[in-house]
C-alpha cells in the first residue's frame, strides 16, 4: 500500500484544501509540539506552562494553545475564582497524538550527535557558515 496516499481514509493532508492538513500544521509547528509535549506531562497553567515551553511568547502561546483547544487536543479548564484560575490538559485524542510526538521527539534528542556531524560535514563542503 502506497503510504502517502490512503484511500481507506476520508483526508489526504496533501491535499491543499483538506481540513487535516491545518491540524498537521498545529500539532507539528514548533510551539505545537512543544505544547502538546509539555501537557503530556500533566495538567498545567498558562505561566506554568510558558515557563516549560522555554521561548515562546505570551501571544504564541495563546494562540498556539486556541489551535489546539480547536482541534481537539487541549482542555481549557477556567475556574471561577478570584483571580480567576485557567488549567490546561490533554484531551485523549491529545495524548494520543502526544505521544506519537514524543516518539518522535526523543528519537531526534536521541540522534543529536549524527545531526550536529553531517552540519558541520556540510558547513565545511561549502565554505563554513
Amino acid at each position: 500500500m502506497d503510504l502517502v496516499d490512503n484511500p481507506d481514509l476520508p483526508y489526504n493532508v496533501f491535499a491543499k484544501a483538506c481540513p487535516s492538513r491545518g491540524t498537521l500544521e498545529h500539532v507539528t509547528g514548533r510551539w505545537g509540539a512543544l505544547t502538546l509535549g509539555a501537557l503530556s506531562e500533566g495538567s498545567l497553567r498558562f505561566n506554568e506552562l510558558r515557563r516549560r515551553v522555554d521561548g515562546v511568547s505570551e501571544k504564541m502561546l495563546s494562540q498556539t494553545l486556541q489551535a489546539l483547544e480547536r482541534d481537539g487536543l487541549v482542555y481549557r479548564d477556567a475556574q471561577p475564582t478570584n483571580p480567576p484560575r485557567v488549567d490546561y490538559e490533554l484531551t485523549p485524542l491529545g495524548h494520543e497524538v502526544a505521544g506519537r510526538l514524543l516518539g518522535l521527539i526523543h528519537f531526534v534528542e536521541g540522534r543529536m550527535d549524527e545531526v550536529l556531524a553531517a552540519r558541520e560535514r556540510y558547513d565545511t563542503a561549502r565554505g563554513g557558515r
